[in-house]
C-alpha cells in the first residue's frame, strides 16, 4: 500500500466533455447504468443499477446516509441590493451559511428575504462563510426555506423546483444542504427485492455540506482541511456491522458520505476525515458511488478505497481514472444526477 511521493490535486484530473453532465436523474432510477470495479483483479464489467442484487450475497450489509436535503437557497436583499443566502446548518444560536455578494455586508448587517423574515450577520469566517442570526428556531427556519427556499442543486445542473429529484427514496433525516447522491439509483421496488434475498439494511446520517461539496483549492493534498459535518452512527448500525464481520460478510456503503461516517470513528459528532491513498479501511468492504469532479475530495476517496484492495503503490488511482475514461467512451452520465460505480 502506499503512494510514491507527494499527493498533488492535479493527479485526480481528468478531462470531462460537458454533455456527459447529467442533468436529470435517469427514470426509472435503477435504469441509470453500472460500472463494476473488481479490485482484485483489475477487471471492468458494465452492468445497470437493476442488476446489483446479483452483485450482492445474502448476509451482506448495505449501509447508507439517510439524511434529507432542504431547500436550503435563498434570496434576501438590503437597501435594495440583492443576495443570495445559501444555508449550511444551524451552528449553537446560528446558521452557517455562504452569502453572494457576501463583501458588500458588514458584521451588525440585516438581511430581509421573504415573508419579512430577518437574518443578522453575526460574524465573516476565514473561510468565507458566515454565521446569520434568525429570530426563529431551527425548525422554523427549515418550514422557512420549505416555503420560499430553493433545491440546492450543484452549478453545473440547471436548476430544478423538484426537491423529490434531488432527494434519496429514503431520505429521513432533514439538515443537507447537498444530496447523497450515491442512493439516488435505488427505488422501492429494488430495495424490496435486495432484502428478499436476505441482505441486511442500516443507516447513517451526515448532513452534507462544505466538507464534502468543497473543491479542493490546494496543490497538495495534504494542505487541504475539510469542513466539518455532523455524523451519526446509531448503536443498532453498529451492531449490525459487527455481527456482519463476525460472520465474514460485508460491509457495503452507499456513498461516500457514508464511507466518511462509518470510517469516522465518531458515533455522534462532527467530522472533518479527508481520506486520501494510503488509509486503511477499518469498516467498508465494498462501495457504491457515482462518478465525481475532477480533483475533488470525492474522486480522492474513492481513489484510496480502490488503493486499500490493491497491492502496487498508487495503482487505485490510475485503476479509477482508467476506468473514468471507460465511462466517458461508453456513454457514462457523470455527477450528481449520473451513474454509478459499484467497487469491490
Amino acid at each position: 500500500m502506499g503512494y510514491p511521493g507527494a499527493m498533488l490535486t492535479k493527479d485526480f484530473w481528468y478531462d470531462l466533455p460537458q454533455d456527459r453532465i447529467a442533468q436529470e436523474p435517469a427514470r426509472p432510477r435503477d435504469s441509470s447504468k453500472l460500472m463494476v470495479l473488481s479490485c482484485q483483479d483489475g477487471k471492468v464489467d458494465h452492468k445497470h443499477f437493476s442488476d446489483l442484487p446479483s452483485l450482492l450475497k445474502p448476509g451482506d450489509l448495505l449501509v447508507w446516509n439517510d439524511t434529507k436535503v432542504f431547500r436550503a437557497r435563498l434570496t434576501a436583499n438590503k437597501n435594495q441590493h440583492a443576495f443570495e443566502v445559501f444555508l449550511l446548518r444551524p451552528q449553537n444560536k446560528d446558521w452557517l451559511a455562504l452569502i453572494k455578494p457576501a463583501k458588500k455586508l458588514q458584521i451588525g448587517d440585516e438581511l430581509v428575504l421573504a415573508e419579512g423574515v430577518r437574518a443578522r450577520l453575526v460574524d465573516k469566517l476565514p473561510d468565507g462563510s458566515v454565521l446569520l442570526h434568525f429570530e426563529m428556531t431551527d425548525d422554523q427556519v427549515f418550514a422557512f426555506t420549505d416555503r420560499h427556499g430553493q433545491v440546492p442543486t450543484p452549478p453545473y445542473v440547471k436548476q430544478s423546483d423538484k426537491l423529490d429529484d434531488y432527494q434519496t427514496v429514503y431520505a429521513k433525516e432533514i439538515g443537507s444542504a447537498a444530496a447523497p447522491t450515491a442512493g439516488f439509483h435505488f427505488t422501492p421496488k429494488l430495495i424490496e427485492k435486495i432484502k428478499s434475498q436476505g441482505i441486511n439494511f442500516a443507516t447513517v446520517t451526515l448532513h452534507v455540506g462544505l466538507g464534502t461539496f468543497k473543491p479542493i483549492t490546494a496543490e497538495k493534498l495534504e494542505d487541504h482541511i475539510m469542513h466539518e459535518e455532523w455524523v451519526n452512527v446509531p448503536q443498532e448500525t453498529l451492531d449490525a456491522i459487527a455481527e456482519t464481520k463476525q460472520r465474514c460478510s460485508r460491509v457495503i456503503a452507499v456513498g461516500t458520505t457514508t464511507v466518511r461516517s462509518l470510517e469516522s470513528g465518531i458515533q455522534k459528532g462532527f467530522t472533518n476525515i479527508f481520506i486520501t491513498p494510503g488509509y486503511r479501511f477499518k469498516i467498508v468492504d465494498a462501495l457504491i458511488t457515482n462518478f465525481h469532479l475532477p480533483g475533488s475530495t470525492l474522486i480522492v476517496l474513492v481513489s484510496a478505497f480502490a488503493q486499500n484492495k490493491m497491492i502496487e503503490p498508487d495503482a487505485g488511482r490510475q485503476f479509477v481514472l482508467n476506468a473514468y475514461q471507460q465511462a466517458i467512451e461508453n456513454g457514462y452520465r457523470f455527477y450528481s444526477f449520473g451513474d454509478a460505480m459499484f467497487i469491490q
